[in-house]
């Protein structure tokens, strides 16, 4: 596991460059994420503006004025906070023992490098209207097509999608959210998908309405995009190791911390007691003899553990099946012996490497999207076939995932098998309604 790209660096080149630890690797994928699902969206609004299904819409705009006090001041605000925590992580990176993740989100921060970043940004922006200036502002009038709007599209799937994850996650997890809101919520691990992806939906399309963009266009060609998305974001999943990995896999255990072998079912509850106390408290007791808090997972009792039993063909590798991921960033687990520094733990236990699997998934079922989306004339189709498979490959992953459950009639499903069941429904039903409704309609 790669914590952060610190890691990465040392094991792939032996550099061991301290301000690489503010890079954390689940956010360089999810930033990729975004990136590689801006492209394909873009691609895909050029293309239905070539078969004249989108518009432009004309916005009239004054040029040559100068740069405005609140331009000025917003470019500033900007600069400032970025100065203030990048540099100062920066600079705080040098030092062995600290926690840059902490850092990030408490109030410390460099105050000189956060004027530097915010004098550089106002001078900048100062500088572009400078050069733009007229001696007496003009009116034009522009045509924005809707692939131009892909940026403004993005800030809001990153603004509402992280807002919408970190409160479905505090709603899955309310006694954990009860005992600390503020600590909760400013934390930077805890999201939900699901969450994401709802509040994100709906700030986008009020958004899209607004701008006079067809929505049900939009969201056919988000589709692809928005599959690729979520298969990249599950790569920082499996190579940060943010605890999203699935239930224990009792045909194998963990014979030395960091490593899986094949066991039988006697080995595996031997395995089980000998580390109860992380089954049953959520912590272990380390070689030196103290107490740790490693995980707020645990049972009742050791026969509550949740575990599956599957083991892979030998010719496979093993961590395809059982993983303990080592150097977590979670630091879940039991120590591993020579390791120094932060993130030095493994599992106790191997368990199914769900981000893998929906790593795999997901890029498969974003090929069949992206091949298929020519030939899906009627709209909405497309997106609702994207919400029946996104919710059965969801539903799927759940049965081998550890999650909160909820007791409704007897039954106990997780937060995300009942939004994935609904998703299949409305897809379901969405693809009755619009072939209904465009049926007689060309495209």
């Amino acid at each position: 596991m790669y914590p952060n790209l610190y890691y990465a660096l040392n094991d792939w080149f032996g550099w061991k460059i301290n301000a690489f630890k503010i890079f954390y690797t689940f956010g360089i994928f999810v930033a990729l994420g975004f990136i590689i699902s801006a492209y394909f969206l873009t691609l895909e609004l050029k293309r239905k503006e070539k078969q004249g299904l989108l518009i432009p819409r004309e916005e009239t705009i004054i040029t040559g004025k100068a740069a405005s006090f609140i331009d000025l001041f917003i470019n500033g605000l900007v600069g400032f906070i970025f100065g203030y925590k990048l540099i100062g992580a920066f600079i705080e990176s040098r030092h062995q023992g600290v926690d840059l993740q902490e850092y990030i989100f408490s109030s410390s921060g460099s105050w000189v490098g956060g004027v530097i970043v915010a004098a550089v940004l106002i001078y900048l922006k100062y500088r572009e209207k400078d050069k733009q200036k007229l001696a007496v502002p003009e009116k034009r009038t522009i045509r924005i097509w809707p692939h131009d709007r892909v940026g403004d599209i993005v800030i809001f799937a990153l603004v509402f999608g992280i807002i919408g994850a970190k409160l479905f996650d505090n709603f899955e997890n309310w006694d954990r959210f009860i005992q600390d809101p503020i600590g909760n919520l400013l934390s930077p691990s805890g999201l939900t998908f699901y969450g994401g992806l709802i509040c994100a939906t709906i700030a986008i399309l009020i958004y899209a309405r607004k701008k006079g963009i067809g929505l049900l266009h939009l969201i056919d060609a988000a589709a692809p995009a928005l599959m690729i998305a979520y298969a990249i974001g599950r790569i920082g999943c499996m190579v940060a190791g943010d605890g999203d990995w699935g239930i224990f896999n009792s045909a194998y255990i963990s014979d030395v911390p960091g490593h899986s072998v094949p066991a039988t079912p006697e080995q595996f509850q031997q395995k089980l007691k000998e580390n109860s106390t992380y089954f049953l408290n959520g912590s272990v007791v380390d070689p030196s003899g103290a107490t740790t808090m490693v995980t707020d997972r645990h049972e009742e009792s050791l026969d509550k553990v949740p575990h599956k039993s599957f083991r892979g063909p030998g010719f496979l590798p093993t961590w395809l099946f059982a993983y303990t991921y080592p150097h977590n960033v979670n630091e879940d687990g039991i120590l591993l012996p020579d390791c120094e520094g932060k993130y030095c733990r493994a599992l106790p236990q191997p368990v199914f490497p769900t981000p893998l699997y929906e790593i795999i998934s997901c890029g498969f079922l974003f090929l069949i999207l992206w091949a298929i989306r020519k030939k899906i004339v009627v709209p909405g189709v497309m997106f609702c076939i994207y919400l029946i498979m996104n919710g059965i490959e969801r539903f799927l992953i759940e049965t081998i995932r550890v999650n909160t459950t909820y007791s409704i009639f007897g039954i106990h499903p997780t937060q995300a098998e009942l939004i994935s069941a609904a998703l299949v429904i409305a897809g379901i039903a969405g693809i009755f309604v619009f072939n209904k409704r465009y049926r007689n309609t060309e495209f």
